[in-house]
């Protein structure tokens, strides 16, 4: 089966059993390729999971070279509402192929992204159905507030991590995405690190795994 998204796929090794996925997006401008560098170090905590890194479904306008999930080249919180929530049904529909492809229902799977990537798993984590085992956002934001609040429907679990120096998308975003999962009744952790731009450094790699590892193993211990 292919997806409808160009995508890296890392499966586990010696044909160990998937019992569960987790999906990394990028941020603007990037590629799965790039996000799949955090596979480096996460895949070898969990044998069991296949990672899935797809392109965004569009060039994008200020690199060609790389992909967008939504257009940003123009300061119209309109058009890119309406531009995010086409990415979502990508998306979406990227999902549900990848639970039909490994047989997986949406609590074996974890959503994380970085800046754009973030903004889109959050939106995806709240929206659903069905709760994601988690969501893990590095350096996002929420899109549209009252657009979210109208269409939520699910409570997974969230972990946000942002640089306090973040130069492209300020950390009061964090602060703010908190106030909105927290009033919305949404279980949230949130970690503010010190002295990072608008990237991923291991310290958030390594709180981003421990709390998959957590969420995916209560999950197969529940199953148990």
């Amino acid at each position: 089966m292919q997806f409808s998204l160009n995508t890296i796929v890392i499966k586990p090794e010696k044909n160990i059993p998937i019992s569960n996925a987790i999906i990394l997006l990028h941020g603007y401008g990037g590629d799965g390729k790039d996000i799949s560098m955090l596979i480096l170090n996460w895949k070898r905590f969990l044998p069991n999971t296949v990672f899935l890194c797809p392109d965004g479904h569009a060039t994008c306008s200020i690199n060609p070279s790389g992909f967008q999930w939504f257009d940003l080249t123009k300061d119209d919180q309109g058009y890119i509402l309406y531009e995010s929530i086409k990415a979502e049904k990508k998306l979406i529909k990227f999902v549900e192929e990848v639970k039909k492809k490994f047989n997986l229902d949406s609590s074996k799977i974890c959503l994380s992204g970085f800046s754009q990537g973030s903004m889109l798993s959050i939106n995806l984590g709240l929206t659903s159905d069905e709760n994601y085992a988690c969501v893990v956002g590095f350096s996002g934001k929420i899109i549209n507030k009252e657009d979210l609040l109208k269409r939520k429907k699910s409570n997974t679990k969230f972990l946000l991590i942002h640089g306090d120096l973040d130069e492209v998308v300020p950390s009061t975003s964090l602060l703010e995405a908190k106030d909105f999962l927290m009033r919305n009744n949404i279980n949230v952790q949130t970690n503010m690190i010190k002295g990072c731009g608008h990237y991923i450094p291991v310290e958030a790699s390594s709180l981003a795994l421990a709390f998959i590892k957590e969420n995916l193993i209560k999950i197969q211990s529940i199953e148990k």
